[in-house]
């Protein structure tokens, strides 16, 4: 190709991603992460022209000032993409953008360094080749900042493929091209910086290559902006870290296999084609990602295996093992919608899964997930079913798939309006009814396969199948909230119970007062009478909030090393002997362990305070420390009443349950929540009559780690 035909198209490049900015700018202003890929395609076309700037240089010197302003532009590329890599089609991004705001940071801030902080290292005067090949070599800093474009553009990759993983359906078919543009250009700065930093300068074809995966890229972006409309997905990728990257493996594959082919080609005497060779190696390595992740290529492998092979068209042992992996351990209804859609989107190739769910009163539906529709798109679907009740009831009555393009009974047509027809070629759209019970949980309609393919009868049966599973796991999903909402009901009724009784005894002294304050506020000893009782009632009152605040919540544990015997000296000083009870003391040298004092305290009080009222004031309470390799230990034993075993079976740590006639439950609770914080245990030994001992175990390590 002339070398002018390579400068115009590399122009073209330029000029078309600054085109899709604009377009996009006008069309999605306001929306994040459509900002972000304008100000992205900005940098690219501003790193691009200032690439070709240094192309048509006549002397190094030019060349060198051109090639540092374009290093300048391509600092701000990488924290640009990975932003709109963790935000574009994400419905959490925010999700995603606090926990990874530490890289984001790192990854904006090193590129910067190396570029504004030490720019006379970036780069030095090549001393051979002319202007076609060796343009610029690189000094210290210029090696850096390829090294940290490198891994950036690795990064950016990575989270484009996590979003990509996580989309089904049309979701995919709407990101597909964009992601597979942007995805050409951060492979193609790899091929630039991995070259860059094997040869310690940058040649011309490096610049141009880049410039015209620009173009490449801007072309596919288009092309997907045409198909799609701009039409906005909701994808909700896991927060965890991709454990099989295929980022990771092809651009790990293909640095080794160059660097491998660099030093055999310096061996050999050198090859000055090589560059050019290097990036057809790396387009294959692209060109294969693309093929791995086309829905119809391996669509069309399976169908070739199951024509030729006798083979069925589904694993159904597989298949199962992998609806009951996916769905057994999800207990909130919008993960275990979100991996059913995707479980089904993935097993029968269809681009369109919705799972409509109804509240539990079966008068209202709700979207669960969707592979082609938005949260908006659904709201205004549901919006045009008349009567949602009724639905629901019809469809207790229809086992079996309905086929929503031939039915036409009003169940049917009432079915069709939640399921558009977004492809008309996309073969027949059904709809599963999800019925457990007696009871409609909900609708699944699944649509738009791919390359149009029809339903087989052993399709329908494993889709009917599938459902009764669904439907049942959601049914079991509302039976446990039901009975969750009943426990707590009942503990918040117990809970009240204390409460209402304690407050009804204070108001009722205080009322009292009220009444005769009146006629004997004349009277001093009344006056010091009403103050006491107001004091009495206050204490109360406030005794009360206290222990509410005993119930569960996160702990937030403010850890220091803690020296065990002079904090429970401490808090036996603070209780003191009274109501006849007295403390034994057996301390032994102790190691100091990592804790929060101040949360330990409590334990240490409520089990003092647990053993004086079981001795009623006239026994003796025994507290003593000791180690028990790996845990520090204190045991308080009493000779009080002690407990049945029943009792310490089924109630001893459970909120609410207690043996006493004045108190709460709560204690032993929050004594077990705040030990276990602490990666420690709790012992007890007791028997009705002679007492009982507690032992509280805390490791000697740190609470972030478990002793073996």
């Amino acid at each position: 190709m002339p070398f002018d035909l390579v400068i115009l198209a590399n122009y073209a490049g330029v000029f078309l991603a600054v085109l899709l900015a604009v377009v996009v700018l006008v069309f999605k202003r306001g929306k994040f992460s459509w900002m972000v890929f304008v100000l992205g395609m900005f940098l690219l076309a501003l790193d691009s022209a200032l690439g070709l700037a240094v192309l048509e240089s006549t002397t190094f010197q030019q060349a060198l000032v051109w090639q540092k302003l374009k290093y300048m532009a391509a600092s701000f590329l990488p924290v640009t993409w990975l932003v709109f890599g963790l935000s574009h089609g994400r419905a959490n991004y925010r999700e995603f953008l606090k926990t990874s705001r530490l890289l984001v940071v790192v990854v904006a801030i090193l590129p910067v360094l190396a570029v504004f902080a030490f720019p006379h290292e970036l780069l030095r005067a090549s001393e051979e080749g002319d202007v076609l090949h060796r343009v610029v070599g690189l000094g210290a800093g210029g090696k850096a900042l390829n090294l940290i474009l490198l891994l950036g553009s690795i990064l950016v990759l990575l989270n484009l493929e996590r979003t990509f993983r996580a989309s089904v359906g049309i979701m995919r078919w709407r990101i597909k091209y964009l992601f597979f543009g942007v995805g050409l250009l951060f492979s193609a700065n790899i091929y630039t910086a991995s070259q860059a930093l094997l040869y310690s300068g940058i040649h011309a074809v490096s610049i141009q290559i880049n410039s015209m995966a620009l173009l490449i890229a801007s072309s596919l972006i288009a092309y997907s902006f045409l198909r799609t409309k701009f039409a906005e997905t909701e994808i909700y990728p896991s927060q965890k870290v991709l454990q099989q990257s295929f980022t990771v493996i092809l651009a790990g594959a293909y640095l080794v296999v160059v660097g491998v082919l660099a030093n055999v080609v310096v061996f050999l005497g050198g090859d000055p084609s090589f560059p050019v060779k290097a990036f057809l190696l790396m387009l294959a390595v692209v060109c294969l990602g693309i093929v791995v992740l086309s829905d119809k290529i391996q669509q069309r492998i399976k169908l070739f295996v199951t024509r030729h092979f006798n083979r069925p068209a589904h694993d159904h042992r597989k298949i199962w093992a992998a609806c009951t992996e996916r769905t057994s351990l999800l207990v909130d209804p919008i993960d275990l919608s979100r991996a059913v859609v995707k479980l089904i989107s993935e097993t029968f190739e269809l681009l369109s899964v919705t799972l409509w769910l109804s509240d539990d009163n079966r008068r209202t539906l709700a979207l669960g997930a969707s592979t082609s529709l938005t949260a908006d798109q659904s709201a205004k679907l549901l919006s045009q079913v008349k009567d949602v009740e009724e639905l629901l009831q019809t469809a207790r009555v229809h086992a079996g798939p309905v086929d929503l393009d031939k039915g036409t009974t009003a169940f049917a047509r009432s079915l069709r309006e939640l399921d558009p027809d977004h492809f008309g070629k996309g073969g027949s759209r059904v709809c599963l009814t999800l019925v457990s019970g007696g009871e409609t949980v909900g609708f699944i309609t699944v649509a738009d396969r791919v390359n149009g393919r029809s339903f087989s009868v052993e399709d329908l049966d494993l889709l009917a199948c599938i459902a009764d599973q669904v439907a049942g796991s959601f049914r079991n999903l509302e039976i446990s909230r039901s009975l969750i909402q009943n426990k707590e009901m009942q503990a918040f009724q117990a809970m009240s119970a204390f409460f209402v009784h304690d407050l009804k005894n204070t108001a009722s002294t205080l009322s009292l007062m009220l009444r005769n304050l009146t006629s004997h506020f004349g009277n001093p000893e009344f006056r010091e009478d009403c103050l006491r009782s107001l004091s009495r009632s206050v204490t109360h009152i406030n005794d009360l909030i206290k222990r509410l605040t005993l119930l569960p919540r996160e702990l937030d544990l403010k850890t220091a090393p803690t020296d065990l015997n002079e904090l429970v000296t401490r808090t036996i000083a603070d209780l003191g002997d009274s109501n006849g009870s007295s403390f034994l003391k057996d301390f032994h040298l102790l190691p100091k362990v990592v804790t929060d004092p101040e949360q330990l305290q409590k334990v240490v009080t409520n089990l003092l305070i647990n053993a004086k009222e079981a001795t009623g004031g006239r026994g003796e309470i025994l507290v003593s420390t000791f180690q028990r390799d790996p845990w520090v230990v204190l045991s308080v034993a009493d000779n009080g009443c002690g407990m049945s075993p029943e009792f310490l079976a089924r109630s001893l740590f459970r909120p609410f349950q207690t043996t006493k006639k004045s108190g709460f439950g709560i204690g032993m609770f929050h004594t077990k929540t705040i030990v276990e914080a602490h990666r420690g245990k709790i012992e007890v030994e007791s028997e009705p009559g002679k007492g009982t001992t507690f032992r509280v175990l805390l490791p000697l390590t740190r609470p972030s780690e478990q002793p073996t």
